[in-house]
């Protein structure tokens, strides 16, 4: 199964101030705001939504096909997500912007004063699935990830209009998009992923429910933290899944991304959708208990040992048939 994941690519720069911002601000000065903070600490971690989830996809041995944008400064990037299988063939270069970065300092009361570059993934939107699907010689689902939001209503609608089956996660763009745009982004999707706040969001904004929801997506998954996840089909019972297993809560940025790689990878075996959902829950442990949403690793034989920990020994075959 050929899977193109369309989304964010981007570079963190984590730093640490050991002190509290809230003792260097006067007041009565706001308006004239102009500080600086000498910080002991420098994390640059890689990130971005499409490129964790082709990241954890890679990790359980399939070779996704990441489309993003990104700038001239991506090169060790790349060749760190190539070494580990992702397809970077058809990621777009921007001449004059850099890679997106995320800078956040994070202070001791764990306040955080961030700024995000959106850069070269404003240029998202000039990409085209079409020449992409015939070089593949076919697209059989194309992930439609967090990314620059008319990058992300244009992948939506190319995907309608060539019949191509897509799955849509808004995620963290659901804030800023309007309802039209938002029903335009999910509206004949095969796979819809939200956690439970944006599964409220997705109907509050949209005006539909959640019957009508399901009536306009083929399935809808919706995770729930420390609950699991629940995958909702339209006249079928809700299945829901648990987490795969209690581990040490280190660093919970990138949970999401790797729980979506766990199911996609699962849906490329052709395996029910709660194996799909287990396989995301078990990836999403590793995230979990690892700072940096790349930094995870693990062999074949612990995934299995894992997941059949949490799901049973059936399953862990299943899934082991696969693995390998």
């Amino acid at each position: 199964m050929k899977i193109a994941v369309c989304g964010s690519i981007a570079t963190d720069h984590l730093m640490t101030y050991q002190g509290r911002f809230t003792d260097s601000l006067v007041p009565d000065q706001l308006s004239k705001l102009s500080l600086s903070f000498l910080v002991d600490d420098l994390q640059v971690r890689r990130g971005g939504i499409g490129a964790n989830i082709s990241f954890g996809m890679a990790r359980l041995g399939h070779h996704p096909v990441l489309v993003g944008a990104v700038g001239e400064d991506f090169a060790s990037y790349r060749s760190w997500l190539e070494r580990h299988g992702v397809n970077c063939d058809h990621i777009h270069v921007s001449e004059v912007r850099h890679t997106a970065r995320f800078v956040c300092t994070t202070d001791e009361d764990m306040a955080q004063i961030a700024t995000f570059y959106a850069g070269a993934m404003s240029e998202a939107r000039t990409i085209e699935l079409g020449p992409i699907m015939n070089l593949m010689d076919g697209i059989d689902l194309v992930m439609v990830s967090p990314d620059d939001p008319e990058a992300m209503l244009r992948h939506s609608a190319e995907c309608r209009t060539r019949r191509i089956p897509f799955a849509s996660d808004p995620s963290q763009q659901l804030a800023f998009m309007d309802g039209a745009s938002i029903r335009s982004l999910i509206d004949g999707a095969t796979y819809l992923f939200t956690n439970e706040y944006e599964a409220a969001m997705t109907e509050q904004k949209t005006g539909w429910s959640a019957e009508e929801i399901l009536d306009r997506v083929g399935t809808r998954i919706i995770t729930r933290g420390k609950d699991g996840a629940t995958v909702l089909r339209l006249g079928e019972e809700p299945i829901d899944v648990p987490i795969a297993t209690v581990v040490e809560r280190v660093d919970p940025t990138g949970i999401g991304d790797a729980f979506r790689a766990g199911f996609l990878a699962g849906l490329a075996w052709d395996l029910s959708l709660e194996r799909c959902a287990q396989l995301g829950s078990t990836l999403a442990s590793y995230v979990l208990e690892t700072v940096g949403t790349q930094e995870y690793t693990f062999d074949n034989a612990h995934f299995v040992h894992r997941f059949g920990q949490a799901y049973g020994a059936v399953a862990a075959a299943e899934v082991a048939t696969h693995l390998g």
